[in-house]
């Protein structure tokens, strides 16, 4: 198994982005508003052009909740988006937000329905939490 090791979210090696562009279930962590952990299978696409993990979701959903709680936090509100694949992994961690804008919702849908294979059903209640990338990780081998 490959050491882990430290990235650039916005520069990564050819096999760690070609890991995030595999089809992987993966976790998203936030933080409750008591600091413990909350851990949920989402799907995530990653941008390092923009520096940016893009999660969609209900906006009545725990995970958005916990955006907006920890908004007012020193630092923001950090997250960690983690896939798995056997002995390969990779965490993107920064700053989380909530946008409501409609273009970033539809970006980030199209987003989804390239990387996962199909388009989510419309949702009025949809939402998008963006993580302005500050760290990257993994042991995903060179090509």
């Amino acid at each position: 198994m490959a050491s882990e090791s430290r990235r650039d979210p916005r520069h990564p090696d050819d096999a760690y982005l070609a890991f995030w562009r595999e089809r992987h279930l993966c976790t998203l962590t936030t933080l409750r508003p008591d600091g413990t952990p909350h851990v949920v299978p989402v799907g995530v696409t990653y941008d390092p052009g923009a520096g940016l993990a893009r999660v969609i979701t209900r906006r009545t959903s725990a995970k958005v909740a916990n955006v907006l709680a920890g908004a007012d936090r020193p630092g923001g509100a950090r997250a960690a988006v983690c896939q798995v694949d056997r002995g390969r992994w990779a965490t993107l961690e920064g700053v989380a937000s909530v946008r409501t804008d409609a273009e970033a919702i539809a970006d980030a849908v199209a987003r989804y329905a390239e990387r996962y294979g199909r388009t989510p059903a419309p949702n009025p209640e949809r939402v998008l939490i963006e993580i302005a990338l500050d760290r990257a990780m993994g042991t995903v081998p060179s090509l």
